[in-house]
């Protein structure tokens, strides 16, 4: 029996749908299909049934996901138990988008080159989603926003990049005040159900700023595309990716004071990877420093 099988069995259920559980691992719904046929195959038994749009386990799948979850957590921890003293191994990533689309990039590229012989296993996710994978041991570490609770003891915490919220306004308007620019033009908001879009909410009520909100989305790099061709502004974290550092986009500081959005890197301290837990935090760090002058093309910053 393949524990990889076994695996995407649990994400599917821990999803509740095999085309997202596809998504998170790179696959198709049809690969993830005929590994859940396989398994119901080899075991005698049927897995799991449709309920409307998702799947959920039948009685004899609850039984067999009890064990699996140990199953897998064993064979992981047998593995880089055989590999240990070895710069090998599988990595299991969980990442939020904005560090996928900017950061993570050059972070692997410095893994791949110090850890030629590691496999690396990336999903994306929200923060939220990521730090519950986490604990239920599906992942290695997590590239997400801090928790708004304290960790508990048996996790430890990286702080890679603080990200105070700013305006974006397209570069004709970079000398208005970022206030009246929220005020006149049309608005184009981060996602609320999200960190930073949840903080920039908050702060248009304290400054009692009503927007005439025009889009909201949740992808920090299509905003600043957005921006860039003039269809509005937008209040979001001061992001760092080489996919927006060519556009022609003013970044205005607010007049009040915010707390920084922080994301990082959490893990179990006791984890069996530890080795190359930290080696990836050796290659974030030093991409962090690299790119700490990346911004957006600030039409300002000449002047």
């Amino acid at each position: 029996m393949d524990t990889a099988f076994l695996a995407s069995l649990l994400l599917v259920v821990d999803t509740g749908s095999m085309a997202e559980a596809a998504r998170r691992v790179g696959v198709t719904p049809a690969a993830i299909a005929q590994q859940m046929s396989a398994l119901e195959r080899e075991l005698g038994v049927t897995l799991l049934v449709r309920a409307g749009r998702t799947v959920i386990p039948t009685e004899a799948g609850h039984r067999v996901i009890e064990r699996a979850r140990g199953l897998v957590a064993d064979f992981a921890d047998l593995k880089a138990h055989a590999l240990e003293g070895e710069a090998a191994g599988e990595l299991r990533i969980g990442t939020i988008t904005t560090a996928l689309l900017s950061l993570l990039p050059d972070v692997l590229a410095n893994f791949a080159r110090s850890f030629p012989r590691a496999k690396v296993l990336i999903r994306a996710g929200t923060s939220m989603e990521l730090y519950d994978t986490l604990q239920r041991g599906d992942l290695d570490v997590a590239i997400c926003l801090h928790p708004a609770f304290a960790l508990p003891k048996a996790y430890d915490w990286h702080l890679l990049r603080e990200e105070p919220l700013v305006v974006l306004a397209p570069a004709r308007l970079a000398k208005d005040d970022p206030h009246e620019l929220l005020r006149r033009e049309p608005f184009i908001r981060y996602d609320r159900s999200l960190g930073g879009g949840k903080q920039a909410d908050q702060y248009l009520r304290a400054a009692r700023i009503v927007p005439r909100e025009l889009f909201e989305l949740n992808a920090l790099m299509a905003i600043a595309m957005m921006v860039d061709r003039g269809l509005g502004v937008s209040l979001v974290p001061d992001i760092v990716s080489p996919m927006t550092a060519a556009l022609s986009v003013a970044r205005l500081p607010l007049p009040i004071p915010t707390e920084p959005r922080r994301f990082g890197v959490v893990w179990q301290r006791a984890s069996p990877r530890a080795r190359l837990i930290h080696g990836l935090l050796k290659c974030a760090d030093e991409v962090v420093a690299a790119s700490a002058g990346l911004r957006f093309a600030d039409p300002r910053d000449d002047k």
